[in-house]
């Protein structure tokens, strides 16, 4: 069962990855490190800013510092234990898959996957309250996800783990952001306590 599972996991992604070209490879490694999103962040902050008092907006900070503390060191912990490697690095895909971006670590699972889907369910729980079309921030986390796919870093199983991993963690620190926005006894800029 699990060789199956296996089996399907590479297959999929040699399928995924065969569709780029050489053509979008700039493209995809630009968009694959957090640092170049800081456009779509800034748009995120000014979005919270509007609705968020300041003491709101600290809150939310340290809270989102904890969430990406706790998922990276949970991402070590699994990759440390399961030790797959990447498909690149992977002797069955040799010639299968392009190297264009070299790394040594281990797949299982998606950093990339569990922190940006995992920040963007906690930030959505928070926007939904004030914006119809909240949901539209999940195009990041996927794209940002697929260029794993695209780069031969992580098969598809790892990016869908991570995922839920991700959705897990982003759902139990927006209840600790709730529960610590209630204590704390903090108000949003129509004076209401929306995270009752």
């Amino acid at each position: 069962m699990l060789e199956s599972i296996i089996q399907f996991d590479q297959e999929t992604l040699v399928y995924l990855h065969s569709l780029g070209s050489e053509t979008f490879d700039p493209f995809w490694l630009y968009i694959t490190k957090q640092l170049n999103w800081w456009p779509f962040f800034l748009i995120l902050l000014y979005f919270l800013y509007k609705k968020l008092t300041w003491q709101q907006l600290v809150l939310l900070v340290v809270v989102i510092a904890l969430f990406f503390t706790f998922t990276d060191q949970m991402t070590n912990v699994f990759k440390r234990t399961f030790e797959r490697p990447r498909p690149l690095n992977e002797p069955d895909l040799v010639g299968m898959v392009r190297v264009l971006k070299d790394t040594k670590s281990f797949s299982f699972f998606s950093g990339h996957a569990s922190n940006s889907m995992g920040a963007m369910v906690f930030l959505f729980l928070i926007l939904k309250r004030y914006y119809k079309y909240a949901w539209i921030i999940f195009f990041f986390p996927l794209l940002f996800a697929y260029t794993r796919i695209y780069l031969a870093l992580h098969y598809p199983g790892d990016i869908l783990s991570g995922y839920i991993f991700g959705i897990l963690s982003g759902l139990i620190f927006f209840q600790l952001f709730k529960y610590l926005n209630k204590r704390l006894h903090l108000t949003d800029k129509q004076n209401k306590n929306a995270f009752n």
